[in-house]
């Protein structure tokens, strides 16, 4: 009664249609997509459609055909389904409405700034911002500080990424209004996934008023007031002023996006990645390590009035950071890679198969299934802080019926969806452990278990279920 398959054209792949009209199988998909996805796929194979909302949704769920999706970056688009989303969440006029030529390829173009060396002078502007945070941190933790371990990380990586690349703000207290903004920030981004399922914001109670105050901090005057903030962010701006038709708030709009992309999910991201090292000692004590092998080999000293300083190549070398960076990744991404087909055609994929699309159909690819394939990573669900390590090297050959896989781990999407900002934020996450680890000791205070909230499934990093004590005091 709910499974039908009917007005299928050949090629086409089954259709789950749902028994509700219009919202066909959301409630269920929003319950716990991962699940329902893999019961799909026992049923009816590795392609099938899903009617979601009123949308079409076909799931490609075989990693090896990932990439005959994102190879097809013409017949298959996501820019146009990401600038609606985007527009309609944060308040911009929508890039591809014609207003405002060229501005959609004139702001990729920035992207440059986050890659090669502009981002080695941007991550050491990081580094030197974290390092004043966890310096203050210090001077407040002569004995053991408890703290609630994802508002920790929240204050330290928003404090930073936001003076990194929007600069200080000079008022006598420059902490205090900084989290007045990230305080503004947590009520919004908590109403995100129902923006993004297109909820309109009127429903969302004080929502509209929270995203006008953050959207206002960012208009000219304010931001002319900010001192050192980075090329990536200025460029940007320099830009704007070039559109005549896009008006002080749509311009900072367009800014206060910038930065919830910059931490909407490194925040969480580096909370699991805190949260795992703790609840593993033997993966702390790798890590702890190899930090302090680094800073004795290039003989720099660890203390809160010391400088450290890491290039690119020695970051890169982190192998035990990375892997347990990689790792906890891999257990927290949820997100749904999505292109649009921009004409009937006929995907062709591996092995002669072929999949009939109709103009508007939506594909998607779910990596979070791929990252918790027992083929691919052996008890997928435990953390193994050392999964992308061989040889004391790094680790990038994973197999699934014996052939190697592209496509291993995704939490930063695929292709042209890929996200342009993930050399700068794993630098990020990879700093804030690094001194993190070099400065403090760190235990859990609580023994409980944190699970992963399932409400942002297919949106991105996942948080917690709840948040968790922790304590911290200088090392000896």
């Amino acid at each position: 009664f709910s499974f039908s398959v009917f007005n299928r054209k050949t090629g086409e792949p089954p259709l789950i249609n749902g028994w509700i009209p219009y919202l066909g199988k959301a409630l269920i998909f929003r319950k716990d997509a991962f699940k329902f996805l893999l019961d799909q796929q026992k049923k009816l194979g590795d392609i099938f459609t899903v009617h979601i909302a009123g949308r079409y949704i076909t799931f490609i769920m075989d990693p090896f055909q990932y990439v005959y999706v994102i190879r097809n970056s013409k017949q298959l688009e996501f820019h146009e389904f990401a600038d609606k989303m985007a527009s309609k969440t944060f308040d911009y006029p929508a890039l591809s409405n014609g207003k405002f030529p060229d501005l959609k390829e004139n702001l990729h173009r920035i992207y440059q700034y986050l890659q090669g060396k502009p981002l080695d002078i941007i991550s050491d502007h990081m580094m030197k911002n974290l390092q004043d945070i966890f310096e203050w941190k210090c001077s407040q933790a002569t004995d053991w500080e408890t703290e609630k371990m994802y508002k920790f990380c929240c204050s330290v990586m928003f404090e930073a990424s936001f003076v990194t690349l929007y600069g200080r703000v000079p008022a006598a207290d420059g902490h205090k209004v900084i989290s007045e903004i990230r305080d503004k920030f947590i009520k919004f981004d908590a109403s995100f996934p129902y923006l993004a399922a297109n909820i309109p914001i009127e429903l969302l109670g004080a929502t509209k008023k929270v995203r006008k105050e953050l959207i206002h901090h960012f208009l000219l005057q304010n931001m002319t007031k900010w001192l050192g903030g980075s090329k990536v962010v200025q460029a940007r701006q320099d830009i704007f002023e070039k559109y005549e038709l896009l008006g002080d708030y749509d311009k900072a709009a367009h800014h206060f996006a910038f930065l919830w992309a910059s931490v909407g999910n490194t925040i969480p991201a580096t909370f699991w990645a805190m949260y795992y090292l703790l609840r593993h000692p033997e993966a702390l004590a790798a890590v702890r390590d190899e930090i302090d092998h680094l800073l004795q080999s290039t003989g720099q000293k660890r203390g809160p009035t010391y400088n450290i300083h890491l290039t690119r190549e020695q970051l890169d070398n982190l192998v035990y950071l990375e892997s347990a960076l990689n790792e906890s990744l891999r257990m927290c991404s949820s997100s749904m890679n999505i292109r649009i087909s921009q004409e009937d055609f006929v995907l062709k994929l591996e092995g002669n198969q072929e999949v009939g699309l109709r103009k508007g159909d939506w594909i998607a690819l779910y990596p979070q299934i791929l990252h918790m394939d027992p083929e691919v990573y052996e008890d997928p669900k435990e953390y193994k802080f050392d999964r992308y390590i061989e040889n004391g090297k790094k680790k990038t050959t994973f197999y699934k019926a014996g052939r190697k896989l592209k496509y291993f781990l995704m939490p930063f999407g695929s292709g042209i969806s890929m996200c342009p900002g993930r050399f700068l934020a794993m630098n990020e996450m990879k700093m804030f452990l690094f001194l993190l680890l070099a400065h403090f000791d760190v235990e859990l205070v609580e023994n409980k278990a944190v699970r992963l909230d399932n409400s942002r499934m297919g949106l991105g990093i996942l948080l917690p279920d709840v948040d968790i004590a922790f304590r911290y005091k200088l090392r000896s």
